[in-house]
């Protein structure tokens, strides 16, 4: 299994220096969340600062762009980092496309799975020189001159995993990518019964199976008081969403998701973690002293999941 940093609070000033830290702790990856800031621009001072992590995107919002900008912006970190880069996208929900990116949205999952084709189709261009002709109900790109080829890399195409919750998009991610990026609001119940299955019948529909696909488990993780009371604001601002609720379902909490959406709307931020009761926090995170998190985590999750990304910076990474 590999170990990964995920880091949400970073700057591209100081992000060279956390990855470094974190490849200097034996870290197996490193991966950046897009929201004060563009990952994609904050990796590049990543790649310049470490060796041997490999370095990732967790999520970047593929709707905020297209699949040219998004080839062309992977290939140039698969080269600067020399083939360390895995280019993990997600969808971002439906308001925050239209209202804060201001870009079209409709049938999510439809457009991711045409999403990643079309970048594949790109990269396969610039790989063997052919004609780009890829032609999608929702993008098409036919027009690749010599002056904008950057033709073949020297280390091959980036990995890509896509993030999901729901069964539509986990299929897609079965299909059509490399490896799956589970939600931070996932618990090992839903991962086993909703998440395994729908990335098993996404495998069938390509011919394949899950072996050799990358599986990424963030994990909530929490040992202090303040860090428990972090998580459970994190879980209930997570629970409130809509696109959301079929986890809280699987375990019968499905008015705990109402309740905490009409909070929401009513900017009750602050009370709403409140809600969230020792049950639900054993569900979605592992509590306890620092050197028990580890060991807690592969107990939990070890025979699932391929990589984990614990959400808690101080994570351990055991000898080997």
């Amino acid at each position: 299994m590999k170990l990964d940093r995920s880091a949400v609070d970073y700057t591209p000033g100081n992000v060279g220096d956390i990855a470094k830290r974190a490849e200097d702790r034996g870290y197996d990856g490193f991966w950046l969340a897009e929201t004060k800031h563009d990952p994609f621009l904050a990796l590049s001072g990543a790649a310049a600062a470490t060796e041997r992590i490999e370095l990732g995107t967790a999520i970047a919002v593929a709707f905020a762009r297209n699949p040219m900008t998004i080839a062309t912006t992977a290939n140039d970190l698969q080269l600067l980092s020399g083939g360390r880069f895995n280019l993990g996208l997600g969808s971002q929900i439906e308001a925050h496309i239209t209202k804060r990116f201001s870009m079209p949205w409709s049938r999510p999952a439809a457009r991711m799975r045409e999403f990643v084709l079309a970048i594949r189709a790109i990269w396969h261009a610039w790989a063997t020189g052919e004609r780009l002709a890829f032609r999608g109900e929702f993008y098409k790109h036919t027009l690749m001159t010599p002056f904008f080829d950057p033709g073949p890399n020297p280390h091959g195409t980036a990995p890509i995993y896509l993030a999901g919750v729901g069964e539509l998009m986990t299929e897609v991610a079965g299909e059509v990518a490399d490896g799956f990026l589970c939600h931070n609001f996932t618990t090992e119940r839903y991962l086993r019964e909703v998440t395994l299955p729908a990335l098993e019948r996404g495998r069938a529909k390509a011919g394949k199976t899950l072996v050799g696909f990358e599986i990424s488990g963030p994990v909530f993780t929490a040992s202090t008081d303040e860090e428990i009371a972090d998580v459970k604001r994190q879980i209930a601002f997570y629970g409130s969403t809509p696109a959301y609720k079929p986890v809280l379902d699987l375990h019968g909490w499905g008015a705990l998701h109402e309740e905490l959406h009409r909070m929401s709307r009513r900017q009750q931020w602050a009370e709403m973690s409140e809600l969230i009761n020792d049950d639900v926090l054993a569900e979605f995170a592992v509590v306890g002293p620092a050197d028990t998190v580890t060991a807690a985590l592969l107990d939990r999750y070890g025979d699932v999941v391929t990589r984990l990304s614990p959400s808690k910076n101080v994570f351990q990474r055991p000898e080997k």
